[in-house]
């Protein structure tokens, strides 16, 4: 089961590459575009809001419960009964988002005052803020349709992968990243206010997407005219499961949203700075951890139905064994290389060297909580896949409540660069809890051989940490250098590196056979 994992994981991993290469691309030119100012703050504010409820919607809540309910009712083997299914909660999630788009347009002024308070507060004082406001109210009339059109792309691409098919929802997130470049080319030039036309290059996105999926999800057969379910049995469950899942699986774009708030108050760029951070983040987040979530956890919901309790417990122990391996050279590699990525990725145009050296902060500070990030993606399916949501949920509120402590007290010393140390600190406080519950109830428990395979994986990326620092250029150098120059000496910290972090994982022992140990028996001891 492993291999099937690893080689579902690598093409959802591949996909996802050029989606983020894509998303690089995205972000260069829109830095190029408008750099950090101000304009740039209110499009990743704009922006954000619906990202945020198509993770709650698409992607978070409405996935974790979705899929262990759809492979329920798809291993009973009666295709009208999963069409009808499917029908109803394509039909009754359809509505609901509809009605949730409407009322967000409409009053899309009182969600920029609600999440863009400091710009509100200038608007209703008269300040230079004011424009800020404003703005971000029409673009958010703009870009909130986009909910729509992704909860719906998100509903056909669950069904996809629970069918084993991933590569279609994997690379359709590049359509998003193809239509903004296109509105950042050919439509923000023609504008007063070339932020509008990225917002419009949203909106066509999510169009777009969905229109891409349809197609594959017509040649499954299961396509049916939606209808109302609300009292469905199916559609119930879902909902029952969906509500607490809210919170639970997206307590960390909760957070991105108060930081996104608290942001508003500080310095012209700190969404900005932020936004950019967190944009590398996401790359090895998405090419890592969430494509080792979406295959997981189909997985474990058919071990879960099969009650096979050895082969969830083995797969459990993959995922956290896949995460650890990626995302701990990744972490200290961002964190060591965050100035010269950045600067290499979006100084030019707008984006100027100081605008990278603030973002690098931030990023750094990210970086520190970016195996958090990961673990949490792969241990809360071990409860999703359960049609346990209350767990996660209780612990998600723990750690957003620990994320505003952690707010307030860091962001009056270290600004926006507090708000990146606290979301890095309730990620890791979430993964924690997670996993302490997942040991005490006896559903996976790390073993001392995986225990063993981690400490080697550390002192690897250890190595590769110092010949990182011994390699990288100073600043002065750095940026005295041409472009060519500057994506010669990354590549080679970056083949470096990796070099290194093979070869000192091997003198260690690491082999590729040890992701597909498992043991499991009785006479094991966990931690």
């Amino acid at each position: 089961m492993s291999v099937k994992l690893l080689k579902s994981g690598l093409i959802v991993s591949f996909m996802t590459l050029l989606s983020r290469i894509l998303g690089l691309v995205r972000d260069m030119v829109v830095a190029n575009l408008m750099g950090a100012g101000a304009a740039a703050d209110v499009f990743f504010f704009a922006n954000k809001i619906p990202n945020f409820l198509r993770r709650l919607f698409a992607e978070g809540a409405f996935a974790q419960a979705f899929v262990p309910v759809l492979s329920e009712v798809h291993a009973q083997g009666d295709k009208q009964k999963l069409q009808l299914f499917l029908a109803r909660t394509a039909g009754t999630l359809g509505t609901l988002v509809l009605i949730v788009t409407i009322i967000g347009v409409i009053g899309s002024p009182v969600l920029a005052a609600l999440f863009g308070t400091g710009w509100f507060l200038d608007y209703w004082q008269g300040g230079e803020g004011g424009a800020k406001f404003e703005l971000a109210a029409l673009m958010l009339k703009i870009t909130f349709p986009y909910l729509f059109f992704i909860t719906l792309t998100g509903l056909a691409g669950a069904i996809l992968n629970t069918l084993n098919k991933f590569a279609v929802a994997a690379f359709t997130p590049v359509l998003l990243n193809v239509c903004i470049i296109a509105a950042a080319l050919y439509l923000s030039p023609r504008l007063d206010e070339p932020a509008i036309g990225l917002a419009w290059g949203v909106f066509f996105g999510g169009v777009v997407q969905l229109a891409f999926q349809l197609p594959f999800l017509l040649r499954t057969g299961l396509m049916a005219k939606p209808q109302w379910g609300w009292r469905d049995p199916h559609v119930s469950k879902v909902r029952t499961l969906m509500i607490p899942a809210l919170f639970g699986v997206s307590v960390s774009q909760i957070n991105l949203l108060l930081d996104t708030l608290i942001a508003s108050f500080l310095a012209t760029g700190s969404i900005s700075w932020l936004y950019y951070s967190d944009r590398l983040l996401e790359f090895p987040l998405g090419l890592f951890g969430i494509a080792i979530a979406t295959v997981i956890l189909p997985t474990l919901s058919r071990n879960h139905a099969s009650a096979d309790s050895h082969q969830f417990k083995a797969n459990m122990d993959w995922a956290v064994r896949m995460v650890c391996l990626l995302g701990i050279p990744a972490a200290a590699g961002l964190i060591v290389l965050a100035e010269p990525l950045l600067s290499l990725l979006f100084v030019r145009g707008e984006f100027d060297a100081s605008d990278a050296r603030m973002a690098s902060y931030s990023l750094m500070a990210y970086g520190s909580g970016l195996l958090s990030f990961m673990l949490v993606k792969v241990l809360a399916p071990g409860f999703f896949s359960r049609q346990d949501t209350k767990t996660p949920v209780r612990y998600g509120i723990w750690a957003m409540a620990a994320n505003m402590l952690f707010n307030i007290i860091l962001a009056v010393p270290f600004g926006y660069v507090g708000l990146a140390i606290a979301t890095a600190m309730s990620a890791t406080l979430n993964a924690a809890l997670l996993y302490q519950k997942l040991h005490r109830s006896q559903v996976y428990q790390m073993q001392r051989d995986t225990l063993w395979f981690l400490f080697k994986v550390l002192a690897a990326s250890f190595a590769m940490v110092i010949l990182l620092l011994w390699m990288r250029p100073g600043a002065v150098d750095w940026y005295s250098w041409s472009l060519s120059e500057q994506i010669m000496q990354v590549s080679m910290m970056i083949g470096a590196g990796v070099a290194c972090l093979c070869l000192v994982a091997l003198l260690l022992g690491v082999r590729p056979a040890d992701l597909n140990k498992s043991h499991h028996s009785e006479l094991d001891t966990g931690l």
